[in-house]
């Protein structure tokens, strides 16, 4: 038997089987320590665990939950977006919780695309984006994202992307994401604005991809906070960087009510509602005091310091301003790619860290390394890359 068409040029997760290899490579003995990965390696408030526990022991909380999420959880993420965001969304209208952004992703593609539409793809960007966006037939369009251009849109570039559509009136979706991943950038309200601006002008829907908000940044965004943006931007946020909730997939998606509403009709169709003691745990998690966000960035930030130690050991170049789980980093000269610089961290001292190719041809020539590892096993990856001669000695005066 064959598989469906539309799986055609559609590959299995890198991370999929990279970590098989790495799994091979640990049963011979290697040890491998893996720098590759966001998922948070710390564990939710126990206060949300807590919650989880006590509404899991109750007899009325295993039934089917509504497609729609409960209320709690719903004026939950409106309290949250209105108390870091500035956002005020009715939680009735404007909010749907979903199993993870991901399958969010997926959904908005399979509820607006049809085929041959065109879908406007970063690159650097997160692989799902192409993906989801191939499997639901659309024709895609890769923007390029430079470093000379602090890693944001060039809105001319994307005004030839479409102009050959405008003729055909063909829909136009365009996946966006700041702070941005895997390159770190964080986005200001002009670019916000901007882009608001570029969607309207051009009948573009634009998807903004929000998980990275709060992570080694002070001043969480949302392109909401444009006024007037909902016509034509969907947001999607995630419980799983900013709540150490990575496994729990809790996401959602927030829209004008037209938007909910379309997404929904697909969604209801694919599954069931979220498990109730998970939504009310995750609607505890909504509420945690700023001294939360405070305790997580603190942890990060003494990682990112010992990252960038490993990283100008390697001879790498890199901002210093980067949020999110990851540092992005351009590879030094004399070394072909991001790839190949992987391998030989990874069969040479037994330390994986992502090539920045896996994210588009734009990002060929770096790597990112997570912060989702203890201080100890990151100090431990500089001793193995130190010990394997890659880390240069600094030249004193």
């Amino acid at each position: 038997m064959e598989t469906a068409k539309r799986l055609e040029g559609i590959g299995e997760y890198y991370f999929s089987k990279k970590l098989r290899e790495i799994e091979e490579l640990n049963q011979q003995g290697k040890n491998i320590v893996s720098l590759g990965i966001g998922s948070p390696d710390q564990a939710p408030h126990p206060s949300v665990i807590d919650t989880l526990v006590e509404e899991s022991r109750k007899p009325n909380t295993h039934a089917y939950q509504s497609y729609k999420g409960s209320p709690v959880l719903r004026k939950a993420m409106a309290g949250w977006y209105k108390e870091w965001y500035g956002v005020e969304l009715n939680p009735d209208l404007e909010i749907l919780p979903l199993a993870g952004s991901k399958e969010g992703i997926m959904h908005i593609c399979m509820t607006y695309i049809n085929p041959g539409d065109l879908v406007l793809i970063p690159n650097p960007g997160y692989p799902t984006y192409q993906s989801a966006a191939k499997l639901a037939g659309a024709h895609l369009a890769a923007y390029e994202l430079k470093a000379e251009n602090n890693w944001l849109p060039d809105f001319t570039e994307l005004k030839k992307l479409i102009k050959s559509r405008q003729d055909t009136q063909e829909f136009v979706l365009m996946f966006v994401n700041y702070p941005q991943m895997p390159t770190g950038q964080l986005p200001e309200k002009k670019l916000f604005e901007e882009l608001v601006a570029f969607a309207k002008e051009n009948d573009v829907l634009l998807v903004h991809d929000n998980p990275y908000s709060f992570i080694l940044n002070d001043h969480p965004m949302s392109i909401l906070q444009v006024a007037n943006a909902g016509d034509y931007v969907i947001e999607l946020n995630s419980l799983s960087k900013s709540h150490n909730m990575a496994g729990w997939r809790i996401g959602m998606m927030l829209a004008k009510s037209k938007h909910i509403e379309n997404v929904l009709r697909f969604k209801s169709n694919m599954d069931s509602g979220m498990f109730l003691p998970l939504q009310l745990a995750a609607a505890k998690a909504l509420s945690l005091p700023a001294s939360w966000y405070q305790q997580v960035n603190e942890l990060y930030r003494r990682r990112k310091k010992i990252v960038e130690d490993i990283l100008e050991g390697l001879g790498c170049n890199f901002s210093k301003n980067q949020a999110g789980l990851f540092v992005w980093a351009r590879v030094p000269e004399g070394i072909a790619d991001g790839y190949k610089l992987s391998d030989l961290l990874l069969y040479q001292a037994n330390v994986f860290v992502t090539p920045g190719g896996i994210f588009g041809t734009a990002g060929n020539n770096y790597i990112r390394v997570s912060l989702c590892a203890p201080e100890e096993k990151i100090l431990e990856c500089f001793e193995r890359i130190k010990k394997a001669g890659f880390i240069k000695p600094k030249l004193h005066a």
